[in-house]
């Protein structure tokens, strides 16, 4: 079975069908830093980081582009209010979204281009649209440069809305405009804003609009026209049907599926910053195991609503456990082994759309059939079954034997870790035989102080890393 998508824009689902056969192209829409990722924006991470495991398990080499916008209005005005350098609050941000892929297990982007060394890509593009009419410098002498939507007769496509049904733009006045909903691809630079933040044009210095940028920078690292662009739901208007009007009226074929994840909310309302009801992940990852909350966040299907509730969160991560249990104790009888193939009814849930809850619904029975077979012990139906459930947490980044090491963790430290903590496992088993409780018990109090969780088991004591497995 392909792989079908559901594409925003021709709201049905369709098949992958790339650009260039055996190969794919991504472009999601990164992060505006001005502030550190919750868990809302890594949710949009983590559905791309699946995706692109299922389409790497397929077969096909996966290119995925995912920007940094560091330089914006926002920014500046975070600047402003931490009497700090704009670009000082940008990359402290930067760095906190790429420890939030780190803990939550996401590959890292084939590439992640800043906003800001793309500039003349984004002078070249405003030139062609004012060549082909439709851009125009401001008249007000503000340096702005505006795109024509009355220009584009397709404007609304992506969103199915009319432009006059439209409100207006909300990036700059209308004073310099010639309709209100004219979108700003080049802003001026304002009397209280810093030299640093702008750069030198033919219509002034200033800096680029927001929707500009991503439109130059998925040209420049996947050409004209790609596979896939995606992003939250929340970015399907204005911001991608202001790409999409502005790349196609340059000439350019642009993405060819559209695929938006819907939000988490948080009591009933979208999480954002600007309402103050965030959770960042450097706290959620607090309270639960990181490995935990990934599974909470990849579960439901990437279109549907998440509403978050510490309860809901709390009852993933008991699923969690469930599944890495059956995973320890199959290892103990049969070894870790290796990822084998995934089921044949996982890998049509995951070519319908993503339907990672159809695909656990295989996982889960998967686990229960194995649970079965710990119990009769050692056999190659459950090395086999391991294999598989192995698979498909892979697939989902899930997989606990792996999870340290996608996390930046070396192979050689988890191993040395390993045996130092089995060292003064043995040496407690060794004071528990002897009877010596006391030195037993100080033997667990020092690997609990640690973060390591002992299970006495009648096979023996299994330990676990508290909070991160």
């Amino acid at each position: 079975m392909t792989l079908h998508l559901y594409d925003s824009a021709s709201r049905e689902l369709k098949p992958l069908d790339p650009v260039v056969p055996g190969k794919v192209g991504i472009y999601h829409c990164g992060l505006t830093v001005q502030g550190p990722p919750h868990i809302g924006h890594i949710r949009k991470e983590l559905v791309f980081d699946v995706l692109r495991r299922w389409l790497e398990r397929s077969g096909l080499e996966v290119t995925i582009i995912a920007n940094v916008t560091d330089i914006d209005d926002k920014i500046l005005a975070k600047a402003r209010e931490q009497g700090q350098p704009w670009f000082a609050v940008a990359y402290e941000n930067e760095r906190a979204l790429h420890a939030a892929y780190e803990v939550l297990g996401c590959r890292p982007p084939t590439y992640e281009p800043r906003a800001t060394g793309h500039v003349p890509e984004m002078i070249e593009m405003i030139e062609t649209l004012i060549e082909r009419g439709h851009a125009y410098p401001a008249t007000d002498g503000s340096g702005d440069v505006y795109f024509d939507v009355r220009s584009w007769p397709d404007y609304g496509e992506l969103s199915n809305q009319r432009i006059d049904d439209m409100q207006a733009a909300p990036d700059a006045p209308a004073e310099g405009k010639r309709d209100p909903r004219d979108f700003a691809l080049w802003k001026g630079r304002k009397a209280d804003e810093p030299e640093s933040a702008s750069w030198p044009t033919p219509w002034g210095r200033g800096r680029p609009g927001w929707h500009l940028e991503c439109s130059a920078m998925a040209a420049k690292y996947l050409g004209t026209e790609f596979d896939i662009h995606g992003g939250g739901l929340d970015l399907r208007f204005p911001h991608h049907e202001n790409e999409l009007a502005q790349s196609r009226a340059a000439g350019q074929r642009f993405a060819r599926v559209w695929m938006h994840n819907a939000m988490l909310n948080l009591g009933n309302s979208k999480m954002s910053k600007s309402v103050g009801n965030t959770l960042a992940v450097s706290e959620v990852v607090k309270r639960v195991p990181a490995i935990a909350l990934r599974y909470y966040l990849v579960a439901a299907h990437y279109r549907s609503i998440i509403e978050f509730s510490e309860q809901s969160l709390a009852e993933a991560a008991t699923a969690f456990e469930r599944i890495e249990g059956f995973c320890l104790r199959a290892a103990e009888l049969v070894g870790a082994g290796e990822p084998g193939d995934v089921p044949v009814a996982f890998a049509e849930a995951m070519d319908d759309d993503l339907a990672v809850p159809a695909a656990l619904a295989v996982l889960q029975a998967a686990v229960g059939e194995g649970n079965r077979l710990v119990a009769d012990g050692p056999s190659p139906e459950l090395a086999q079954t391991l294999a598989s459930v192995r698979a498909m947490l892979d697939v989902l980044g899930l997989d606990p034997f792996t999870w340290a090491t996608t996390q930046g963790e070396s192979s050689a430290t988890v191993d040395a870790l390993a045996q130092l903590v089995d060292a003064l496992v043995a040496a407690r088993a060794e004071a528990k035989a002897a009877k010596d409780w006391n030195r037993a018990d100080e033997l667990r109090d020092q690997l609990t102080a640690a973060g390591i969780e002992l299970e006495d088991t009648p096979s023996g004591t299994r330990w676990n890393l508290k909070g991160g497995h």
